[in-house]
């Protein structure tokens, strides 16, 4: 059996589209040590070596997609920013300040994708060239690892500006405020629940996004009632508005013929305003304001509502019940734009009350935990296979599924 299986591994190698270098010397060196080798020590030696092949192949096409990416997207945005320049020349900027901040930041912003489209480059080429220092150091493990972080460098911003360019949402560039809640089914909601926020903070760790936790009502029995996170980086709004909605973990029975639990979160994201935010007044006839107890080290507990249209927020993770209440104001103003802008409406006082959609009645996401350990986006239909993986964090390829799932009328440049 072990030779069958030695023999296996050999084959899979000689099919590996390398270079003719590779799949001269190495090849056949690497097809020797396989067969001939008993020792414990060989066979860790060789499984390193075998190990090569998918950091090699990973970094290549890696480099491969910012070979064919960059330069074109380095050139749009260069032609954009000297567009830009020539406008700021040509315009008077004492006329309309307010138009004349807007032009300035577009400057600002394609300046700064454009030397970051030059970085990219400069690291997709290092890639490249520590690579072949890799094979010519005599397979240098050392190098080929730092040329596989430097290709996940580059493949991380090839995604954000590809999605980048998806997000042209009117608050798509905003940060985040990401509010999970618990359903009524007791324990295994608030356990859900709890779940669901360590998936988020372990996405915003992974991708290196800034992130923090400023509320979260813990559970008598395990999990929790409800938490916020705030995410303060561009396009997180455009990035995890597609997350709104409930989100359902299924575990079913042995025979499968029942559910034997079900845990129920719903969540709601909400711009998060990292410039100016928008000049919306509300009267204050149409606010109640009422105060819960202290949570812990932070201030009084704030909730405020909207009358009209029945929208309730709170805050209570500030160190003072003015910062809360603030804060709460913030957030109310945020849903009740997102929600006029939904509706199709200009103003805020043109609200629907009975048009505003239910998250509850909107399923957005299953997690099944048996039989079989999978993921269900409802929204795009896409089913990811490695739950585990998922839970860990790694949900882009669901953000990113829900971002090209959006309507054309849903954008706005």
């Amino acid at each position: 059996m072990a030779r069958i299986a030695a023999e296996s591994v050999a084959a899979s190698v000689q099919r590996a589209p390398f270079s003719s270098k590779w799949q001269g010397s190495r090849r056949s060196n690497l097809h020797t040590q396989v067969r001939a080798s008993q020792s414990m020590d060989d066979k860790n030696k060789v499984f390193k070596e075998l190990g090569l092949f998918s950091l090699r192949k990973k970094i290549e096409d890696v480099v491969l997609q910012a070979d064919m990416l960059a330069p074109a997207a380095l050139e749009l945005e260069e032609s954009r920013r000297i567009r830009q320049e020539e406008m700021i020349q040509k315009y008077n900027l004492w006329d309309d300040v307010t138009k004349s901040n807007e032009i300035l930041v577009k400057l600002a912003d394609s300046s700064k994708v454009v030397d970051a489209l030059k970085d990219l480059t400069y690291k997709a080429e290092e890639a490249k060239l520590i690579t072949q220092l890799a094979e010519m150091d005599a397979i240098n493990y050392g190098l080929f690892k730092q040329a596989y972080n430097a290709s996940i460098d580059v493949s991380k911003f090839l995604y954000r500006y590809e999605m980048s360019k998806l997000l042209r949402g009117q608050y798509d560039m905003d940060g985040a405020c990401l509010i999970i809640k618990a359903g009524s089914a007791g324990i295994y909601s608030e356990i859900w629940a709890e779940q669901l926020l360590s998936m988020y903070n372990k996405w915003a760790e992974k991708q290196s996004y800034q992130g923090r936790v400023v509320e979260k009502y813990a559970s008598k029995n395990g999990g929790i009632k409800s938490a916020t996170i705030e995410f303060e980086f561009e396009y997180a709004y455009g990035y995890l508005s597609g997350e709104r909605g409930v989100h359902h973990m299924i575990r079913s029975s042995e025979d499968d013929s029942l559910l034997h639990e079900t845990g129920l979160a719903v969540v709601d994201v909400i711009p998060l305003f990292l410039g100016t935010a928008p000049d919306l007044q509300i009267d204050d006839g149409d606010l109640r304001i009422s105060s819960g107890e202290k949570q812990g080290r932070t201030g009084q507990a704030v909730c405020v509502q909207h009358i009209p249209t029945g929208i309730s927020v709170q805050s209570s993770g500030e160190r003072s019940h003015f910062a809360n209440r603030m804060k709460a104001l913030n957030r109310l103003k945020a849903k009740l734009v997102v929600i006029a802008m939904e509706q199709g409406i200009p103003e805020v006082g043109g609200i629907n009350r009975e048009a505003i959609a239910d998250l509850w009645k909107q399923e957005t996401r299953r997690y099944v935990f048996h039989p079989n350990r999978l993921v269900q986006d409802v929204k795009t239909g896409l089913q990811l296979p490695d739950l585990n993986s998922v839970l860990d964090g790694n949900i882009e390829p669901l953000i990113g599924a829900n971002i090209s799932f959006r309507q054309p009328s849903d954008l706005t440049l």
